[in-house]
């Protein structure tokens, strides 16, 4: 995937992760970057076209693919984290953990794969996707869930060309991270780290040590690796 020529929609675009992605696709010579957000008015990136969009919303995501029918390039940001376990959680806010991190990334690539022959899909993962963390099960079991959909349409747009890439990063730093004391990753190091992997071709991007290390551990005990977890 060549980002240079490129028209990129990226959700979740208002902050973060999102808004650092819109801002390095226009550096590296996307001619045209859809920023979308629930709320246009906070998208404040120079040289990008504002959309609304929930991902959560399906006719939302109807209207957004319509508008936005040149896309060549899909980068499935948006996400929450509600801080809720499985047992003892909240099953709505479990709920909202699939619907935005699951189905919503589903739902948009349904709807932007008609334009996407030849083009690319690049969505955002977690290390979360590989192990589970008390106080963020939700939140892991709905990225483990995105790690198996985004296999699984690589394989389905296989015979359309359109490339597939899975980032998974730790913890970067992020108003999503705002409460986490522990090391942190710069949103422009992990932004840039995808966009390298996405136009070298790669089908997962493992944009720092953290994500390094767990996914390294899952050809091991599981058990070891908890029990390092616990002990740290």
């Amino acid at each position: 995937m060549q980002i240079s020529g490129s028209i990129a929609l990226v959700t979740g675009a208002n902050r973060g992760l999102g808004k650092q992605f819109a801002t390095d696709l226009l550096a590296r010579g996307a001619t045209k970057v859809y920023a979308t957000a629930r709320r246009p008015d906070l998208i404040d990136i120079p040289g990008v076209v504002p959309l609304q969009l929930d991902v959560t919303v399906p006719a939302s995501i109807a209207a957004a693919a319509e508008a936005a029918a040149d896309v060549t390039l899909l980068v499935n940001n948006a996400g929450i984290a509600t801080g809720h376990n499985l047992i003892t959680g909240d099953l709505t806010e479990i709920r909202r953990e699939l619907d935005t991190h699951f189905f919503g990334t589903l739902n948009m690539i349904r709807a932007f794969a008609p334009t996407l022959p030849g083009g690319a899909i690049l969505n955002v993962l977690s290390a979360l996707s590989w192990f589970s963390y008390d106080g963020s099960n939700a939140y892991a079991a709905a990225k483990a869930a995105a790690w198996s959909l985004t296999n699984g349409v690589r394989l389905e747009l296989a015979a359309q060309q359109t490339q597939v890439t899975g980032l998974h990063l730790g913890m970067a730093d992020t108003d999503m991270a705002a409460g986490y004391q522990g090391p942190k990753t710069a949103p422009a190091a992990i932004v840039a780290a995808a966009l390298d992997g996405l136009e070298a071709g790669a089908a997962e991007v493992l944009a720092d040590d953290w994500s390094r290390q767990v996914k390294a551990s899952l050809a091991h005990d599981p058990a070891v690796f908890y029990a390092a977890m616990t002990a740290s």
